[in-house]
Formats: C-alpha cells, sequence, structure tokens
C-alpha cells in the first residue's frame, strides 16, 4: 500500500496562525477559472493540482464514472473533454472551512457551481498547504446536476402537467429514481412483484432492521422526521414481470409484459428499462455441499427465514457469519433456541453506534452539513484515496475503540480481521457485498456463549442428522440455514429479458481499476438498459 493521504508532514507544511479559509479557496479558483479560459492544462495541473492529485466525475464530464489519478491523468482527461463539454460560468458557491480529519491533516474545502454544454453542475474541492505557503488541491469532484431543458420540476420549475421508462422494484432505490425522474418531467412507472410497497422489507425476517443510522438513509424529496428512530425498523419502510423484449428492427422501444394480481397480463412500450432490484435479492447464493439429500431435517436460505417461532425446540444450523447470520442467530438465541454459527472465514466486526463518528458521523448526524451537501463531501473522498491510506487509518481508530469486543470475540473462537487491505468493511462492502458485521447484539451473545460457533474445519457433506466437516468432526441439527450472500446481480435480467441480454450485461457491483462500482447507475454494455441499486 502507498499512503496517498496528504499528511502535513509529506507535504513539509505548517499552518499559519493567522489562516484566511475564505482567500485561499478564492484565490485558488479564480487560478482555476484562469487556466481553464486559456486552455492551459498543463500550466492548470502543475500550478494548482498536487502531483497525486484525484479528479473524481460523475457524469459531468465524461457521461460516466470516473476517476483520475495524479497530474497526467487529469492533464488528458481535461484537454479530451473541456472542448466537447464546455466548462462556463463558474462560480464559488460556498466555502466550508477548514478541515481537520486528524491533526496531521488539513484541508480547505469548498463547493463551486458550473455549466457545461449540455447541463448545470456541481463541484466539490479540497486544498491541502505546501510547503511554500501555497495550497493546491488533493482532489475534485464534478457532479451532473441537471440537463439543459429537463431541469428538475421542484421550486418555480415544479410541474403542472404521461411512460418513458419503467422501473422493475419498488424498494428505496426503485422509489428514489422514480421520484427524481418525475421531478425530471420523464414519466416513469414502477412495478413490484409484491402488493404493497414496502413488502421486500416486511417479508425479510421479523428482527431486521437497517444497520446505518437514520441521517444516512434520507429519502430524495422526503427526509425522516426528526422523530425517526435511529436504526429503522423493516417493519417502518415496507406485480410481477414476466418478459421484457429488447427494442430491435428499428424499433426504440422496450416490450415489457407485466401480470398483474388477477392473471391479467399488460403490455407497456418504454424507452428505457430499469432494475432497482437490490444488492441482496439476486439468486440465493447456496454452496455446492456432498449429500444435501440426505438430511432429513428442514434447510432454507437466509432469504426464507422469517421468525423464530417456526424453530422453537429445535437445533439451528447457520452457515456464515455475515450480516444476516449475525441477526438470525441472534433472533434465535434470544428466545431459548439452540443456534450454532458456523463461520467459513474472518469477519469485520465494530460497533457502529459507538464508532459512527469514524465512518460517517461528521456527514451524517444531528448538525451536520445539509445531506445534499453531505453526499458531494462524500463523493469527493475518492476509492483510491479510501484504500490507500485514509480508510486504514479510520480502522486503526476503530478497531482501538472496540478492543474490548474484538478481544471478547477473539476469546469465544470468533475469527476477526480488519478487512482487506486492513481499510475494515469498505472494500468488503463494495467489491464483495459482504464479509462484515455491525454490531447491534449478536456479538455479545457469541461472546456470553449463547450463539455456539464452529469454525475449525470446512462442511464435507450433510447426513440424516446434520453436517459434517472435513477434519471428521460433525454436527447434529434439525435445521440449516444457508446465510451465504446472493448470486449474480444480473439473475433478475436473465429471468426478464433472456439470457442473451444477460450475457451483454456488464458485472454488477464490485469495483473497476478506477476504484469506481461496477455496472450500477451507468453505462450496462446493452442501449436503454440500467441497474439501479444503492445502500440503506
Amino acid at each position: 500500500m502507498s499512503d496517498r493521504v496528504p499528511t502535513l508532514q509529506k507535504l513539509n507544511a505548517t499552518l499559519p496562525k493567522d489562516l484566511d479559509v475564505n482567500n485561499i479557496a478564492h484565490e485558488w479558483f479564480a487560478s482555476f477559472i484562469g487556466h481553464l479560459e486559456l486552455g492551459s492544462f498543463e500550466a492548470l495541473v502543475s500550478d494548482i493540482l498536487l502531483p497525486d492529485a484525484l479528479w473524481r466525475d460523475i457524469l459531468a464530464l465524461t457521461w460516466e464514472f470516473r476517476t483520475f489519478d495524479g497530474q497526467q491523468r487529469i492533464q488528458t482527461f481535461l484537454k479530451g473533454q473541456i472542448p466537447s463539454f464546455g466548462m462556463s460560468r463558474l462560480q464559488l458557491t460556498e466555502v466550508l472551512g477548514l478541515q481537520r480529519p486528524y491533526p496531521y491533516i488539513a484541508w480547505v474545502a469548498a463547493l463551486f457551481s458550473f455549466e457545461t454544454k449540455v447541463g448545470t453542475a456541481s463541484g466539490v474541492f479540497r486544498l491541502a498547504p505546501t510547503s511554500n505557503g501555497t495550497w493546491k488541491t488533493h482532489s475534485i469532484f464534478t457532479n451532473l446536476e441537471d440537463l439543459k431543458g429537463f431541469q428538475e420540476k421542484i421550486g418555480t420549475h415544479r410541474n403542472t402537467d404521461v411512460c418513458h421508462v419503467l422501473i422493475i422494484g419498488a424498494g428505496h432505490s426503485g422509489l428514489e429514481l422514480a421520484a427524481r425522474l418525475r421531478y425530471l418531467n420523464v414519466d416513469a412507472l414502477v412495478v413490484d412483484r409484491n402488493a404493497r410497497i414496502g413488502d421486500n422489507w416486511r417479508s425479510r425476517y421479523d428482527a431486521l432492521c437497517l444497520h446505518w443510522p437514520v441521517w444516512f438513509d434520507h429519502m430524495a424529496y422526503l427526509p425522516f422526521p426528526p422523530t425517526w428512530p435511529k436504526y429503522t425498523p423493516s417493519r417502518k419502510t415496507g406485480t410481477n414481470v414476466i418478459h421484457a423484449q429488447e427494442p430491435a428492427n428499428g424499433n426504440d422501444k422496450w416490450e415489457v409484459t407485466i401480470e398483474q394480481s388477477d392473471s391479467s397480463r399488460r403490455t407497456f412500450a418504454v424507452s428505457h428499462l430499469v432494475f432497482a432490484t437490490g444488492t441482496g435479492d439476486g439468486s440465493p447464493n447456496i454452496p455446492s455441499i456432498k449429500d444435501v439429500n440426505k438430511f432429513q431435517g428442514e434447510v432454507l436460505h437466509s432469504s426464507q427465514y422469517k421468525t423464530y417461532e417456526a424453530y422453537q425446540g429445535r437445533k439451528v444450523a447457520v452457515v456464515g457469519a455475515g450480516v444476516s447470520a449475525h441477526d438470525i442467530c441472534a433472533d434465535l438465541a434470544k428466545h431459548g433456541i439452540d443456534v450454532t454459527m458456523i463461520q467459513r472465514g474472518p469477519t469485520f466486526v465494530m460497533n457502529l453506534d459507538k464508532d459512527w463518528n469514524y465512518v460517517g458521523g461528521q456527514l451524517y448526524s444531528e448538525g451536520s452539513p445539509p445531506i445534499d451537501v453531505a453526499d458531494r463531501l462524500a463523493a469527493l473522498m475518492p476509492q483510491l484515496l479510501l484504500e490507500n491510506g485514509m480508510a486504514q487509518r479510520q480502522t486503526r481508530a476503530i478497531v482501538e475503540s472496540d478492543k474490548e469486543l474484538l478481544d471478547g470475540l477473539r476469546n469465544a473462537g470468533f475469527k476477526v480481521y480488519h478487512g482487506i487491505k486492513d481499510i475494515g468493511f469498505l472494500l468488503l462492502l463494495k467489491d464483495r457485498g459482504g464479509g462484515h458485521y455491525f454490531n447491534v447484539g449478536a456479538s455479545d451473545l457469541i461472546i456470553e456463549g449463547k450463539i455456539k460457533l464452529k469454525n475449525d474445519s470446512e462442511i464435507s457433506s450433510l447426513c440424516a442428522s446434520g453436517l459434517n466437516f472435513e477434519d471428521g468432526s460433525s454436527l447434529s441439527t434439525d435445521v440449516v440455514v444457508f446465510a451465504t450472500g446472493a448470486g449474480d446481480l444480473r439473475s433478475p435480467i436473465y429471468s426478464i429479458c433472456g439470457r442473451d441480454v444477460g450475457n451483454r450485461c456488464k458485472p454488477i457491483w464490485g469495483l473497476d481499476s478506477e476504484g469506481e462500482i461496477q455496472g450500477c447507475w451507468r453505462d450496462l454494455g446493452v442501449p436503454r438498459l440500467w441497474y439501479m441499486t444503492g445502500q440503506w
């Protein structure tokens, strides 16, 4: 790992006592505008950017999700894109002040706006001090806000007036996209296999609650009220698509057939088709294990688990050690049911409530910036910076804060680690979509022995009475729950659009070489087909 964090020591810089952050931001921005107007991109990157600066762009100057690393790549990006897109009417909109995430780091952050030939956009930059007293950019983020002619229909532009887009999935991602499209005056229809909005949460296990606090979860145009619980229970969140035909023979419309609850069918012709079917709702991922058919008990996937009541008086083995496995084990153990967690690999564990300040508390908490500002500041932190120094510092602070919890888990035999590249849950979440647990009680039950543990050998097969392991040991159980995640997120696309369309889709989830999430919200490889998802 190369440490990309611009510390004061690394920059050989000190902070003057009479720091004028407004003047620093305005001087830098004036120089930025001057270089752009002259088209002097080489001078721009050398004069006002640090050598290892990062520029992240979401659709504003690239029509893509891109991160450009270092002066040379940024210069090439600007030379190639600015003549095509344009960058005009730049205004510094707000100086956010001096930020000190650690005592040895100092940033001046500011927001700006600009226009391109096709839209209006926003930007954020962070400036770090240098040895000669000047301030240079370490990271810039530019983001498309509106397309000209398609301004968001809010305020004075609100809509006073029929479907261009069909969205499959009425979870939070599908609903937020529909709301956004509505206020962009783009007609959209949301369809879902469930009878009611929110049933995708209600149908999960009863003990489910969101593990992200309320400040992180606000929905577009519908923020949660001040009385909303910090961690939302699933009960407070809560049509079947059978075929979609790809546009062909000069037709620019998808033909989507849906079957309604009364078995009647309707077909819609839409310009764009969006799958908002989640990151955990692909086909259940159940590992291939020998002799499953010999087991005389019940086998199910965690997505089929509902409540402890069905398992009273029975022994349960839960295969997996991620969020669902912990939640299900805790639900069973709290009600006196004999449950054993089968841990196949180490898990990153942290107390999210206690450690929220290290993760997102500066942006998402009471008294934090408005949600739109917080989201832009969060997007300003490229993955390449996070996984090369920034997140390792965060993880070390979390591990120190949670020492008692982690020591207790180790003493109980539970395998913990610091995550991929020692950056906690960030890569686990973005690359694997799991492998972590935010402790809301299950870890304490493991330490207390109320959740039993088996992690010293791999499962070799099932037998009539339970599980056999490679070391020759066995575990007697009545029920096996596979909390082993979801399979290919493209499975709903295969099911509805066919294998030809599904095979042409790019991978969904995981990171590309620039640290951007693959397949989501961006070009999927098939024209007019999109995938929308997000954490909640």
